[in-house]
């Protein structure tokens, strides 16, 4: 089987050389998966691709692959992949769940923290020589109100943080958990409620039709002025103009953004210099997201929450135990049906 790594990053070929055990022709791509421009003629046969949230893996791209059989994830969600292409042209696509459910609701405090507390406000200001401690005054979590959206393992894994720091939880979800609601105080309640209650928000639903967007203008309407909101989930969940414009005019206190609408816009180059060529929806949210980087209540960090050692190695060991099934005739943590 002919297998390409795509965002391969230094740290990772190492793993997928050692671990390869002679088994496959594999190749190690640095450059990410998308339309912009035309596979390499090499990668074309392939029997699997591995691709990370960097990648845009539509019908455009998927057409270009002559034999595929496999997608594997490096990653738990699934929205850069065309899985309606997928399904007619009996692809499976396989994710790797479970990897960062500490390490990404860690990052998810940590940015809670650095906004309430205005970390990176206190640090440049000293770092410019112009402290005014009135300007750097913060706000505690403890005995506070959280809202937590999506109560998946990785929102389980903030609700048992939150509990630790005394804090009053609220958890929007589907499904409850007996778990959360009798150990760790978790009341669930509906979207409206959680709104108008929650003195911080921590986002970490995964992006469905059905929720895109959930976080709009007349959702920043119903929070508390002294809000923050955090987004650790997709950046797809919440309106980035309706939150820039709810920041700007002081109808929520500030937020802290590891994932953003058309993300892929600030630091892939391709996207950058081919900005004549994106339509009118990606051209709007690229200044938009420029534009949040200027406010000093808002930290925005580049999709990385995942990013500890023990998360990449999980990754890494799963996408090779997902890899090595399939070609052992089995499918392991498959998303899509076919």
């Amino acid at each position: 089987m002919k297998i390409v790594y795509f965002d391969v990053e230094n740290y990772e070929e190492e793993f997928l050389k050692e671990n390869n055990n002679g088994k496959y022709t594999y190749f190690l791509e640095q450059n990410p998966l998308n339309d912009l421009s035309p596979i390499k003629k090499e990668y074309e046969d392939a029997d699997i691709i591995s691709v990370f949230t960097t990648s845009r893996v539509n019908k455009k791209v998927l057409e270009q692959f002559k034999n595929l059989k496999l997608i594997a994830l490096r990653s738990v969600g699934f929205n850069h992949i065309d899985t309606d292409y997928c399904k007619e042209h009996n692809i499976a696509v396989v994710n790797s769940p479970g990897y960062g459910n500490i390490t990404v609701a860690e990052f998810a405090l940590a940015l809670l923290l650095n906004v309430a507390r205005k970390v990176t406000e206190s640090y440049t200001d000293y770092k410019n020589g112009c402290v005014k401690p009135e300007n750097l005054m913060g706000t505690e979590l403890c005995g506070k109100t959280v809202g937590i959206v999506g109560l998946g393992a990785i929102g389980s894994a903030f609700a048992k943080i939150a509990h630790g720091l005394s804090m009053n939880i609220l958890g929007f979800d589907k499904y409850e958990k007996e778990e959360l609601k009798q150990n760790y105080g978790v009341k669930y309640t509906d979207f409206d409620t959680l709104l108008k209650e929650s003195d911080f928000i921590s986002i970490h639903a995964p992006l469905t039709k059905d929720n895109y967007h959930m976080f709009d203008e007349e959702s920043f309407k119903k929070m508390k002025k002294t809000a923050i909101i955090v987004n650790t989930g997709r950046g797809e969940l919440i309106d980035t103009k309706a939150l820039y414009d709810a920041i700007v005019n002081k109808q929520i206190a500030g937020a802290g953004l590891d994932v953003l609408e058309k993300e892929e816009t600030i630091t892939d180059f391709d996207y950058i210099v081919g900005l004549n060529r994106l339509d009118k929806f990606t051209l709007e949210q690229t200044i938009i997201n420029s534009q949040l980087f200027r406010l000093d209540n808002v930290i925005v960090t580049p999709h990385t929450a995942f990013n500890s050692r023990e998360a990449i190695h999980r990754i890494l060991r799963t996408t090779m135990s997902n890899i090595n099934e399939f070609s052992s005739g089995n499918i392991q943590n498959n998303v899509i049906k076919i």
